[in-house]
């Protein structure tokens, strides 16, 4: 700088800055004042002129030539009034909404195409956000760990269920952690003023609020004197939700010390959390929160607490210490693991068999809390992402494809810009502005209808878990995925095209019809290009719904063992009422007899556990030819069990109400059990021993059934009959063959029920096809998303290719024309036409194909009884997208053979 120049002050650029600022918002004002300063000049200098002796038109002429470019200085004015950038931005912007309100059709079909593309990503991200990303609403959330624990003998998976004793020895040595809490979901049963009623909770424990670190709204939360045995110095507290708060209480302030009675016994309400608050699991909201203390009146009859270390049932939550990270927190557990095991398991053999296993106890980050959905829909939810970045990347590539014929329509208008002084800068920012343009819209209508995609999908993700929530609520995240993806649209679908229109020859842009022929040829070359890319993308999309949809049908008409169709399960809880043993036997004796008689009801009869429900119960059963203890699933069932399920009896008779333990006690295999225990030899009338030594009589053989999960294979299962349980307080699911519809059926158990045990809780139905649905969730979600993808690929490709081959057809009149002047026949002109566009159809299924062939691996963990290479799957997939391919090449092929050689040689 030169130093006799004074520096320029802080205060003169504020005021210019400000300057700059202020002029934004009087443009038009300011533009206004220049052009009458201009014409005051211009109009001074054609008087000095015409005192010189020169007519008016001369004077003018001389005036504006003396003068300048009046358009170069209008812009050097605006370029140092303002802010350049955005006077280009806003005029790029004005000059591209006209662009496409001149051709509404396309801006149209535009938008929505890349709604699509970008409306599936944003719901499928909501659902990934809400399950997978959102941290819980709590203060220092990062600070949080889950605790799980790894063995050797279950690789690949891991273990968040710990049981109570190993639990309280954490608490007690916590050493990385300043809190550690378990908690685990139960549904509560609390009287109101009429019925029992079942309400969400949590069981926590004395340090799980402190370790949330959440205020309660009203009174106080629980602690760690809360959580002992019988409660604190007056009994069980509890503290409840602010929506509970305000559905029972009435937002009555003087809520804290009222009483509320849960599984018949009374518990004092301390405090009241905020609505914000959801506790340690996303997917949950529990509206009350009971000590851990108080399980064994909550599970009454069964007693977890008391099952020490045989039952895993709680889930563990801790806050780190101040500087400690989780390397560390690590480090510690490891040294602990052992030291622990020792104190809590009273059983050597089972640390034994743990040492072996090299049982350790690892912390993860716990900013998202702990939910066992999260682990089961995160690699399916991740795989359907993929599948939305497929749908994307296709609709961004049809469009590409669409503006690439479009810029080339537009040929001479750019060429004659750049000819008489445009940079090939600014008309590439031009028209990236239509670009960006199309995909803001296409993400404004994507966003507006993005929570009503996204909450049936995520009731579809739940199924039938009637406690669980996903929140798929826009936030700063989705919003700044939602910036992201409209950014690389913009490019992916501008960006080749822009580049395209602006580069070449000039003469060669100038020129129409014939004289542009390389021009021409090199634009289609591009144009096939990402039109093949386009048929290969929308391959690989429905060969994987092809391979998924084919997977899940299999899984549906996969042998279940029993006939799901017509079947439905009533959930009775009778662990809190007065009859136990016996008595309660033949209480659901006469239940059934009474459901029996119900409108549509063909049989009834009772379980303990559910087919496909996720429950099962093991134990172990020998005989003298078993060659030691063998382990069998269990289930207790009641008489015409196997007639309602439809289970084939192969030999031996059904249980009858009348199989009491003084007649010795009874038993029914499957084949698979009979095979284990028997092998080789007929069961029936055989004894078997099993638990403390107790016999039974083999009195039947049964079919196999799939007891834990549809991709299982047949197990080895024993049914007892209920009659012989030895529970006091047994509580079954009624099962019961309809026929016609189930719904109405639901009320009139319910008020048989109210009326044959009013204190317990209205009975929910069911029906076993959503109980089958739901086993296989993870595969349903994926097939029908995938489904939906693929139906949307073959519209976009089919929109896509029909736009594009339109634009190249209709540059291609004069060509067309003069074939015809020279004797081509219409139908000549139609093959032309087809056959260059099938080959392109061709080229880009034979890509796609061996792409997709790659790519479906990712998927063949998702598969059953499917393979990758399902011929069937991939010869389907390849023929309905030649087949809408072909449909959309064959109505511009039909166009072009309507032309007339006279209009066509008159546009040359």
């Amino acid at each position: 700088m030169n130093p006799r120049m004074p520096k320029p002050q802080a205060s003169d650029t504020i005021r210019t800055l400000l300057s700059r600022i202020a002029s934004l918002f009087s443009s038009r004002k300011l533009d206004s004042d220049l052009d009458e300063e201009l014409r005051a000049h211009i109009d001074l200098a054609v008087e000095e002129h015409m005192t010189l002796g020169m007519s008016r038109k001369q004077a003018r002429v001389q005036a504006l030539r003396d003068f300048g470019g009046i358009t170069q200085i209008r812009e050097t004015y605006r370029t140092h009034r303002g802010f350049p950038i955005f006077d280009q931005f806003a005029r790029d912007l004005r000059f591209g909404i006209r662009q496409l309100l001149r051709s509404p059709g396309f801006a149209l079909t535009a938008i929505l195409t890349l709604a699509l593309g970008l409306g599936a990503n944003t719901a499928v991200f909501s659902l990934i956000n809400g399950l997978l990303l959102r941290p819980l609403p709590v203060p220092h959330a990062s600070q949080l760990a889950v605790l799980r624990y790894d063995r050797s003998d279950m690789p690949g998976t891991a273990g968040y269920s710990f049981c109570e004793p190993i639990f309280r020895v954490l608490e007690k040595q916590r050493a990385p952690f300043q809190d550690l809490a378990a908690f685990t979901a139960s549904t509560l049963q609390v009287r109101n003023n009429s019925a029992v009623v079942e309400i969400q909770g949590t069981l926590v424990s004395g340090e799980f609020f402190r370790a949330l670190e959440t205020p309660p709204f009203l009174g106080r939360y629980l602690t760690s004197e809360d959580d002992q045995a019988g409660g604190g110095s007056a009994g069980f507290g509890v503290v409840i939700g602010e929506s509970f708060w305000s559905t029972w209480f009435n937002s009555a302030p003087d809520v804290v010390g009222r009483k509320l009675t849960i599984a018949n016994a009374p518990f004092t309400v301390v405090g009241v959390m905020p609505r914000r608050f959801i506790g340690a699991d996303p997917t949950q909201r529990p509206e009350i929160y009971v000590p851990l203390s108080a399980e064994p009146l909550i599970h009454a009859p069964y007693n977890l607490t008391a099952g020490g270390y045989k039952n895993w049932w709680l889930h563990l939550i801790a806050r780190r210490n101040t500087g400690v990270s989780l390397a560390q927190a690590n480090a510690a557990l490891q040294t602990m693991s052992s030291p622990i095991m020792d104190e809590a398991i009273p059983s050597a053999e089972w640390i034994k068999n743990a040492r072996n296993n090299h049982f350790q106890i690892v912390a993860e980050p716990g900013s998202k809390g702990y939910s066992s959905l999260r682990r089961a829909f995160a690699n399916p939810l991740v795989v359907v992402f993929s599948l939305c970045g497929a749908m994307l990347l296709l609709a961004c590539l049809n469009l590409a494809s669409l503006l690439t014929a479009r810029a080339a329509a537009r040929g001479r208008e750019l060429a004659t810009r750049l000819a008489i002084g445009a940079s090939r800068r600014r008309l590439i920012q031009q028209l990236l502005m239509e670009s960006l343009l199309i995909a803001v819209s296409g993400i404004t209508v994507s966003l507006a209808v993005s929570p009503t995609v996204s909450r049936p999908l995520a009731a579809l993700l739940l199924g039938n878990n009637r406690n669980a929530i996903l929140d798929t609520t826009l936030d700063l995240r989705v919003f700044l995925f939602a910036a992201l993806i409209t950014g690389t649209a913009t490019l992916l679908i501008g960006l080749i095209p822009a580049l395209r229109a602006t580069s070449g020859n000039l003469n060669d842009h100038m020129k129409d019809g014939s004289h542009a022929t390389s021009a021409r040829e090199h634009s289609r070359l591009l144009s096939r290009t990402l039109m093949g890319s386009e048929v290969a993308l929308a391959l690989i999309l429905v060969v994987g719904a092809g391979l998924l949809g084919t997977s899940l049908t299999r899984l549906y008409y996969t042998g279940l063992g029993f006939e799901p169709n017509g079947l439905v399960n009533l959930d009775l809880g009778m662990g809190k009422q007065a009859l136990e043993g016996d008595a309660l036997i033949r209480w659901y004796e006469a239940f059934a007899a009474s459901l029996g008689h119900q409108p549509g009801v063909k049989s009834v009869s009772f379980e303990s556990v559910t087919p496909l429900s996720g429950d099962n119960w093991t134990d172990n059963l020998r005989t003298p030819s078993s060659n030691g203890d063998r382990n069998i699933y269990w289930n207790t069932v009641a008489p015409e069990y196997f007639a309602t399920m439809r289970i084939p009896m192969l030999g031996g008779r059904d249980f009858r109400w009348s199989d009491t333990p003084v007649g010795g006690r009874k038993i029914i295999l499957n084949q698979a059990a009979a095979k284990v225990l028997f092998p080789g030899r007929n069961p029936i009338g055989q004894a078997v021993t099993g638990y403390k030594d107790i016999a039974y009589e083999v009195i039947a053989v049964v079919g196999d059934v799939r007891y834990v999960s549809v991709r299982t294979e047949f197990p080895a299962e024993a049914y007892v009959p209920i009659t012989q349980s030895g529970d006091q307080k047994p509580s079954y699911t009624a099962v019961m063959r309809v026929e016609g519809a189930a719904a109405p059926l639901a009320a009139g158990a319910r008020l048989l029920a109210a009326r044959m045990a009013p204190d317990i809780p209205a009975p929910v139905m069911t029906s076993m096809s959503s109980l089958l649905d739901d086993s296989i969730a993870s595969e349903r979600v994926m097939a029908m998303l995938s489904l939906f993808f693929a139906a949307c690929a073959l519209l976009i490709t089919a929109i896509g290719l029909y736009g594009t081959l339109a634009y190249a057809t209709a540059r291609r009149t004069s060509e067309i024309g003069i074939r015809m002047a020279l004797g081509a026949q219409r139908a000549q002109v139609v093959a032309l036409v087809f056959r260059e566009n099938t080959w392109i159809a061709a080229g880009g299924s034979l890509a796609g194909l061996a792409a997709a062939l790659l790519a479906s691996r990712v998927l063949s963990s998702f598969l059953y009884g499917t393979s990758v290479h399902d011929p069937w799957v991939l010869v389907g997939s390849v023929t309905a997208l030649v087949l809408v391919a072909s449909a959309a090449s064959l109505i511009p092929a039909v166009r072009a053979a309507r032309i007339e050689p006279m209009e066509a040689l008159r546009s040359e």
